[in-house]
């Protein structure tokens, strides 16, 4: 199911903000099943200075990060609560992989599906591809608070 969520309701349900809100969009979201986000990389972004200054690399904990805050808008949006209610932190990351480097104009396609989630804890398989190849993936946990 396509479902178009534009960053200023992603800023109504997550806390993060410059230069840490890391998705830009919702363009699928199926309750309680998966949901599927946009981050644009661009070459102004505070972490590209130092890594690497010759050669622009996406750092892999800020893919990891993505991923999890398009965990945290799938419980928000599933769970339909009020904007702002309450936050998901990242607890749990297993089985990380990185396949390729992630670079300035590039576009991250975020993909997250729930595995399982029970008492506030919620377990998510997620990928991250850029033009459908896979740069990345891992198993996240989030909890509730």
């Amino acid at each position: 199911m396509e479902h178009n969520v534009d960053i200023h309701a992603i800023r109504n349900l997550l806390p993060h903000r410059y230069p840490f809100l890391l998705v830009d969009r919702v363009v699928v979201f199926e309750k309680g099943e998966r949901l599927v986000a946009v981050k644009n990389v661009t070459v102004n972004e505070p972490h590209f200075q130092g890594h690497f200054p010759h050669r622009p690399v996406m750092p892999g904990v800020l893919i990891i990060e993505a991923l999890a805050q398009a965990c945290g808008l799938l419980a928000f949006l599933s769970a339909g609560r009020p904007e702002g209610d309450n936050v998901f932190y990242l607890v749990g990351v297993d089985g990380a992989r990185f396949k390729r480097p992630v670079e300035p104009g590039d576009q991250l396609r975020l993909e997250v599906k729930v595995l399982r989630s029970s008492r506030g804890v919620w377990k998510f398989a997620t990928e991250a591809r850029v033009e459908e190849r896979l740069v990345a993936g891992a198993e996240l946990m989030c909890a509730e608070r």
